[in-house]
């Protein structure tokens, strides 16, 4: 009896450490939103997941992954278009919001359109500008194939292929995606510090940024409307399409700062290409509106010395280690 209880200890043991190596709480951050309970994480579910993620054979015609919008070098977006870009040259509507720390957020897309990170990827999948393609030809597709079989024996315990495993191992890989460790993280644990003009940076940032990017995620992934004006080709309204609620108008998710070095160009449409561009939008650009957040109604002012210190503290959320990670990029023996 007593060796059985022994045996079970050890095994929660193992499946806790297990777990928290997949998917760890850094110390300070709120607990995860997501319901692990709910898609119990393991090593070969998430390497499934990984392995979807830059698997072509996702979209209609065999052209678009999901990492053709969320690449790992610039923190799980693109850099190279403003809008997104799916199968037959298509351009959507809005730029590829960066992915990380998605466990903490219960809402996701610039809109907020899902409500849980496990059939999020089903929106990419079937919309016609991107992916073109419907779940259940995905999963044909996969069942038709020798290494999905193996891949999802290994992860489920059978071989059998559904749209219910295929998402929720796309997203137990989206939720091993966590950055915090940039400089940021190293000095609110004491392994560093801050420079001069960084410390500058951070009480700037704490008077004028902090209530919309809250520490230590740098986003209260809210919503709101920061004073954009309408792009007249796109005409996009944000929130307002999914709510139909009038103060919705304009109000779109805000993104985290981590990482912001690698995730231009910026803002739901990515208009910005620079963190200057940002900054000069907030403190001379502002249209105002009815539904403007009530902290941008004065507006914000910072001098150029400012503007500059500022941008010195952004450039400390910076985590290399998560940009660089091999375990998050593509799958290379995978595809052989």
């Amino acid at each position: 009896m007593k060796k059985n209880l022994v045996a079970i200890v050890l095994l929660f043991l193992f499946a806790f450490t297990l777990k928290q190596e997949l998917v760890y709480v850094p110390q300070n951050w709120p607990k995860p939103i997501y319901d692990f309970n709910t898609n119990p994480i393991s090593t070969e579910k998430v390497y499934l997941g990984r392995v979807l993620f830059y698997d072509p054979l996702l979209s209609k015609d065999n052209t678009i992954s999901c990492a053709s919008c969320h690449s790992p070098y610039s923190a799980f977006t693109h850099v190279d278009h403003a809008l997104s870009h799916g199968i037959h040259d298509s351009i959507g509507t809005r730029n590829s919001p960066a992915l990380m720390n998605l466990a903490w957020q219960k809402l996701f897309m610039w809109d907020g359109a899902i409500h849980h990170l496990d059939v999020q990827a089903l929106a990419p999948i079937s919309h016609p500008a991107e992916m073109g393609n419907s779940i259940q030809a995905v999963v044909k597709d996969l069942q038709s194939s020798k290494k999905y079989k193996a891949l999802f024996s290994k992860a489920f315990g059978d071989s059998s292929v559904t749209g219910e495993k295929t998402l929720k191992a796309l997203s137990q890989f989206m939720l091993t995606l966590i950055s915090a460790n940039a400089k940021y993280d190293q000095v609110m644990q004491h392994k560093t510090e801050f420079s001069e003009q960084e410390k500058k940076g951070y009480a700037l940032f704490k008077k004028n940024c902090s209530s919309c990017h809250a520490e230590p995620l740098f986003s209260s992934y809210e919503f709101a409307n920061n004073g954009l004006p309408v792009d007249a080709s796109l005409n996009d309204l944000g929130r307002i399409k999914i709510t139909q609620k009038s103060e919705d108008s304009l109000l779109f998710k805000i993104p985290s700062l981590r990482n912001s070095e690698y995730s231009y160009p910026y803002m739901h449409d990515g208009r910005f290409k620079k963190l200057s561009e940002v900054l000069n939008h907030y403190t001379q650009g502002i249209h105002q509106s009815s539904t403007l957040a009530p902290q941008l109604k004065k507006g914000i002012t910072l001098s150029s010395p400012e503007k500059v210190d500022l941008i010195a503290f952004l450039l400390t959320l910076s985590d290399k280690e998560f940009i660089f990670n091999k375990k998050n990029g593509f799958p290379k023996e995978a595809f052989e």
